[in-house]
């Protein structure tokens, strides 16, 4: 079954157009494509999308839109979700109408439940070696970060506990990194935003034995750690990263001014400037579990999209006819 999946969150746009075979349980990617768009652009303190924000995602839109049909997706085989961002916008009704009017379909604003459900879904499931249990998803977008702790191996594949937390890369640079490089007040005021957050989270992060890490936040911070000469897809996907080094990178990141950051090789752009609140994120979340290492997976929640909604057609289709 062809089908195509859009991942729209605070910082970047997600394609996929995927041949999904659900009883073998694979996934060939036909298109997968990645703008950064910034969406959330001032949310955080507006509590609206911005004008100029919705002009460069539905520039994307219709660019998605034009592959989808040139890939001859059936329209009830395309599914848009939109995460943080969107959820919290006054004027999300306009994002949706104007989606809908380029792509033909409505986006599905997902909850902070079902985005960390995804992410689970697109990320365990494709891991070439079972990790020891329990295991954590950490998910760190531009307005919120998710984390999924569950079981996964031959008899069970499951998340036990997820919970959305509205902490992102992009939100905490705009609430509290104002300097460049960050000083070391801005940097102490966002660990304690972090870290409270993480006080009041119901995941048992501390009996996490194994982290998979997913997203670009943590894409990036391994092409860092790995010292890549440019950022490669395939070298990073089922990375295993010592948490030392992670951490290590993560203070480096934190230290460096935006400019010195795009010298970096494997530095996308559109990320330079809010990677250190993501690097804090990531920080102060592997500090409270048990895991040595990190696993690095580039199947993320539009992965998880597209299987999830494989899966459901899959199931109509097999359903007798009334």
């Amino acid at each position: 079954m062809r089908v195509a999946a859009v991942d729209c969150g605070t910082n970047t746009i997600k394609l996929l157009v995927a041949d999904v075979d659900v009883e073998a349980g694979t996934t060939t990617d036909v298109v997968r494509e990645s703008r950064m768009v910034r969406l959330g652009e001032g949310v955080d303190r507006t509590g609206r999308l911005a004008e100029a924000a919705l002009e460069r995602t539905f520039a994307a839109v219709e660019e998605y839109a034009a592959l989808v049909r040139e890939h001859r997706v059936d329209p009830a085989h395309t599914r848009f979700c939109a995460t943080s961002a969107t959820r919290d916008a006054a004027n999300a009704e306009e994002f949706g109408d104007g989606v809908e009017q380029r792509l033909g379909v409505r986006p599905e604003v997902l909850s902070g439940g079902e985005e960390a459900r995804l992410a689970w879904a697109g990320s365990v499931r494709v891991l070439r070696e079972t990790p020891s249990a329990p295991v954590l998803v950490v998910d760190v977008g531009g307005g919120s970060t998710e984390l999924v702790l569950g079981h996964t191996g031959a008899e069970q594949d499951r998340p036990d506990q997820a919970h959305s937390m509205d902490i992102g890369s992009v939100r905490l640079t705009e609430r509290h990194l104002h300097s460049d490089p960050p000083s070391a007040a801005e940097v102490a005021a966002c660990v304690a935003d972090v870290d409270a957050v993480l006080d009041q989270c119901p995941v048992a992060v501390g009996d996490t034995l194994s982290v998979v890490g997913v997203a670009g936040t943590i894409t990036t911070l391994a092409a860092g750690v790995l010292g890549l000469a440019a950022y490669d897809r395939e070298l990073i996907d089922q990375q295993v990263l010592d948490v030392a080094e992670v951490h290590r990178e993560c203070d480096r990141l934190v230290g460096l001014s935006v400019e010195q950051r795009l010298e970096l090789p494997w530095m996308h752009p559109g990320r330079a400037d809010v990677i250190a609140a993501g690097a804090l994120i990531v920080s102060r979340v592997l500090a409270r579990t048990r895991a040595t290492e990190l696993v690095v997976s580039e199947s993320d929640i539009l992965d998880g999209i597209a299987w999830d909604l494989a899966q459901r057609r899959a199931q109509r289709l097999a359903r007798p006819p009334a």
